[in-house]
């Protein structure tokens, strides 16, 4: 998809193709906002694979299934056999896991370096721990991994939820809890793996060590500065520039924890029966979850967020619901209850949807029934809201196969107990998010600009100009593997690189962009239809030839194709 989805996969073909492993780069341009190991490993996919779109996908894909799997390890060890199964079905299947693992962000292999963190961490400190060096080492690699993966947030969540844990157990001061986990070594570990990146690219992009809390237009302060103090420090204060980002309101931010864990979050008054006193392994992995997710959600109610920010806390709360689970009740018997109303009603929903479009038409793709909203498209679900009821005329399978997982899970919830109702409930979601699934494909066109960067490489040779910023259409980039003029696209994530010494000389205004297209020179120009009327008044209605369209954007070239 464009957007953030081939930005990564385009970054990581770039350090593969260059050998430049240190400073991230699009179009030439320094992008050091984040931690390379994602990119990393979706460049050691391409180097066997090769350059493809699925092979990017890879790392996220088991790092999913990963984190599935150590949630039911870490339940079993901690509760029993049948909540650690539980747990692994709660992640596996839960709505948010699904939904933002389709992005290409690091975000579910930081989920898992923190579930085993927190782990290690238990491990570690557990009187009847056999190992404990081992476990310190992993937690150690963990956190170090989580570095590199997202920067310094990666230790707000373990470091804050141990400490509030540490507090609350009285252990804090526990000489014997601190020599389990040989500080020494595991801080040697950890440095080793996450110390080296970051002075390499210091030094690679001086000036070092600007502490200025200033952040606008035009300034350069080096990679120290941008990465340490205006993405961490910064941002956290929403003073960070560019301000290419939005955040979502407070309430909402803990409220959809109820549609990212669903359909398991109908348990969660189930949770709040638990025991919680620290007393056996059990109630203090309870106690844990709850301050590991307790830590983070307190954190982003006081920064900028998104809503994928919040999910290094899904194994935190799929433990405490594996364990609900497992400890059948009445507030369980409820949650089952009521999850079925939930499915009876959006089943009613859709079916009304489905007779609402049935006789509707569906020329072309779906970008001709969905009206665009930019300003909600700085967070991770913002087309959303581009959704119209004429667009579902596009989504008849996936409306009949989400009406079909739904029914399941409401038959199942009245008519099923026990360990067969969760079954039936994983076997519906999973119908759903097949259904969300192929949803996304009728999206394509719109998404991505795959068919326009397939003309374009159709096309006689010439040089591309994007009209705006690159995330606009990044796929092209990822498709094309070509490099492209940005036309007054000197701004969000690609201005402060673009400042840096030796940064290619890649944008261009409206001046020279009328100087290049009225030259003898083939170029070509990428434009969305917000921008249409922009494009005709800056080239020559003689010097303007459609040569594709879709999904709302078009490619124009200078001079005819014959």
């Amino acid at each position: 998809m464009d957007d953030v989805d081939a930005v990564q996969a385009q970054i990581a073909a770039n350090m593969l193709h260059s050998g430049d492993w240190v400073i991230p780069r699009l179009d030439g341009v320094p992008y050091i906002e984040k931690s390379p190991l994602v990119y990393w490993l979706m460049a050691g996919f391409f180097r066997i694979f090769g350059v493809h779109d699925w092979a990017a996908r890879i790392p996220i894909a088991f790092a999913a299934v990963l984190l599935a799997w150590v949630a039911y390890r870490y339940g079993r060890w901690a509760f029993n056999a049948r909540a650690g199964y539980y747990a692994g079905i709660v992640l596996a299947t839960c709505v948010g896991l699904f939904l933002f693992t389709r992005i290409l962000i690091p975000d579910v292999i930081l989920t898992l370096t923190t579930c085993l963190a927190f782990w290690s961490f238990q491990r570690a400190t557990d009187p009847d721990e056999a190992q404990p060096r081992f476990w310190a080492a992993i937690l150690a690699a963990s956190l170090g991994a989580g570095v590199m993966l997202k920067g310094l947030i990666a230790l707000v969540v373990p470091f804050g939820g141990v400490f509030v844990y540490l507090v609350l157990t009285k252990q804090l001061f526990s000489l014997q809890l601190w020599k389990r986990l040989h500080v020494v070594t595991s801080a040697a570990i950890f440095l080793l793996i996450a110390a080296p990146w970051h002075i390499i690219a210091t030094l690679r992009m001086p000036p070092y060590l600007n502490f200025t809390m200033h952040s606008g237009p035009g300034e350069y302060h080096g990679f120290f500065w941008f990465y340490f103090m205006n993405e961490h420090v910064l941002r956290f204060l929403n003073l960070r520039y560019p301000r290419d980002y939005n955040t979502v309101p407070r309430f909402a931010f803990w409220a959809l924890h109820l549609v990212w864990l669903f359909p398991w979050s109908v348990y969660f008054p189930a949770v709040i029966k638990q025991n919680f006193k620290p007393t056996d392994r059990a109630s203090r992995t309870r106690l844990l979850a709850l301050c590991w997710a307790g830590v983070l959600l307190t954190f982003f109610t006081f920064s900028t967020t998104q809503e994928y920010y919040s999910m290094p806390i899904y194994p935190a709360l799929a433990l405490l619901l594996g364990s609900a689970m497992a400890n059948e009740s009445s507030w369980t018997l409820w949650g089952t209850r009521v999850l079925g109303f939930i499915d009876a009603l959006c089943a009613v929903t859709i079916a009304i949807l489905i007779y609402r479009v049935r006789n509707a038409p569906a020329p072309g793709d779906i970008s001709h029934a969905l009206q665009q909203h930019p300003g909600t498209y700085t967070l991770a679900l913002g087309h959303m809201g581009d959704l119209t009821i004429p667009s579902f005329a596009y989504l008849r399978t996936p409306l009949w196969l989400a009406l079909a997982a739904f029914l399941l899970g409401t038959l199942a919830c009245w008519l099923l107990r026990g360990s067969r109702v969760y079954l039936a409930m994983a076997l519906s979601m999973v119908l759903f998010i097949h259904a969300s699934r192929l949803a996304m494909v009728v999206f394509d066109p719109y998404l991505s600009s795959r068919p326009l960067a397939n003309a374009l490489l159709r096309a006689p040779k010439g040089e591309l100009i994007i009209d705006g910023p690159y995330y606009a259409f990044s796929s092209v980039f990822f498709y094309t593997d070509k490099n492209a003029l940005l036309w007054n696209g000197r701004k969000n994530n690609l201005e402060y690189g673009s400042y840096s010494p030796g940064s290619p000389p890649v944008f261009i205004d409206d001046s020279q962009f009328q100087s290049l297209w009225s030259s003898d020179r083939r170029y070509f120009v990428l434009s969305d239809e917000t921008k249409l009327d922009h494009v005709r008044e800056a080239a020559p209605a003689n010097r303007l030839f459609l040569v594709a369209e879709s999904g709302g954007k078009a490619l124009y070239s200078n001079l005819p194709l014959n």
